[in-house]
């Protein structure tokens, strides 16, 4: 049986990944990108009413780092992506006191104000949310343990282009780096932790 999660919303970020035009529209395996929208909000609504702390990253496609690789994401002579494909979608709800954060490459720490931010908010522990599991989602997540994060995945607020994709990491990668659960669960633990006043 997992370990049930306690949290402090005080010092917690969720940490949404590329909701964006161009990833929402993709797809995804195995939860459709709209659930991935709606359980992502689900979660940033809830720790948001107990005091935690919301960041919206998206990549900015036009300037998205792109290396000579036997398979890219984005081949160097793709046409250019179309204006507004690095906007947030609208059903992200992003609040005023949400933490916005343009990343230019997978992760969202490097070349980015992420670590400034949380640093600032005395933030120890970090949930994540988005589109791809194994690619912004995963590298992000790399990069907090390496500076010693605490990390959550919401499971089935997160998806890839291939159901094998989203599965590796969940199964085999995020539960050595932290804790794996549904939207359901980290709900409830916000919500309990927050009956208690955040103790």
């Amino acid at each position: 049986m997992a370990q049930a999660l306690s949290i402090d919303p005080r010092s917690t970020a969720l940490v949404l990944i590329d909701l964006q035009q161009s990833n929402v529209a993709r797809q995804l395996e195995p939860h459709a990108a709209a659930d991935v929208v709606a359980r992502s909000v689900r979660a940033a609504d809830a720790l948001r009413a107990a005091g935690g702390t919301v960041v919206f990253v998206r990549v900015d496609v036009a300037q998205l780092l792109s290396l000579p690789a036997d398979a890219p994401l984005r081949p160097r002579d793709a046409p250019a992506p179309p204006p507004h494909a690095s906007d947030l979608v609208p059903e992200c709800n992003i609040q005023a006191g949400d933490v916005m954060v343009t990343k230019r490459q997978w992760g969202a720490f490097y070349g980015t104000d992420l670590e400034q931010q949380l640093r600032r908010r005395g933030i120890r522990t970090i949930a994540l949310t988005g589109i791809a599991t194994n690619f912004g989602v995963e590298s992000t997540a790399r990069a907090a343990f390496d500076q010693g994060y605490e990390l959550i995945f919401i499971e089935d607020a997160m998806s890839s282009l291939t159901g094998d994709a989203h599965r590796f990491p969940i199964e085999h990668i995020f539960p050595r780096m932290g804790y794996v659960r549904s939207t359901e669960e980290f709900v409830d633990a916000v919500a309990e932790t927050g009956s208690f006043g955040g103790a």
